[in-house]
């Protein structure tokens, strides 16, 4: 999960953190997790920014910032802001887990962690199919929204999914620098599991 744009002095931030513990514990929260995505994805932000775009009050925004703070996530950025005006920062790019380890120490943590996951996954979704209409006809061209069904092992899951990695590597850019003429950020999102059967 991940996505940063824009921001030069992003540069300084780790590429990954390891989802453990603190961590752990910190993005179980769904609101702490929407907040470190939109820190990796727009830049630096106060508390009262973060508060508008999530339609919430800034007493919580400042809450959960404290909360992730604490975890390591981000970090006060002394290069803005003064006494009355805090900025923060994602201390990372990106989030990465190693899913069943975690089920097996933190179950619980992990659940909620993953449950908030997959809200913003939807919510990024449905926010997506909202500006359709909007969209130029070359971007609704290249877009797409769409699920595939399979009859696959695990083995041949994890093939699968190793493939598209590598595709979607070779696209890969450093998010810290200014956009290209005509480029937009773009989310790829992929969500691989097993069906329930009947």
């Amino acid at each position: 999960m991940t996505d940063d744009q824009h921001q030069p002095e992003q540069q300084s931030q780790q590429p990954t953190v390891e989802l453990a513990g603190a961590a752990l514990r910190a993005l179980s929260h769904p609101m702490r997790n929407r907040m470190l995505g939109l820190l990796r994805m727009y830049g630096p932000a106060t508390a009262t920014t973060l508060a508008g775009r999530l339609g919430v009050n800034t007493g919580a925004t400042s809450y959960h910032l404290r909360q992730l703070a604490e975890a390591g996530l981000v970090l006060e950025d002394d290069s803005r802001g003064n006494a009355r005006d805090r900025w923060w920062k994602a201390a990372h790019l990106g989030t990465s887990f190693d899913t069943g380890a975690l089920l097996e120490s933190e179950p619980e943590l992990t659940m909620g962690f993953l449950h908030g996951v997959g809200q913003v996954y939807a919510e990024n979704l449905f926010r997506a199919i909202d500006e359709l209409q909007t969209q130029s006809p070359e971007w609704l061209d290249a877009s797409l929204i769409s699920d595939y069904l399979f009859q696959l092992r695990p083995a041949d899951l994890k093939a699968m999914v190793a493939e598209i990695q590598a595709v979607l590597e070779k696209y890969s850019s450093d998010l810290t620098q200014p956009l290209p003429e005509g480029a937009e950020q773009v989310t790829v999102q992929i969500q691989a599991f097993p069906r329930e059967t009947r």
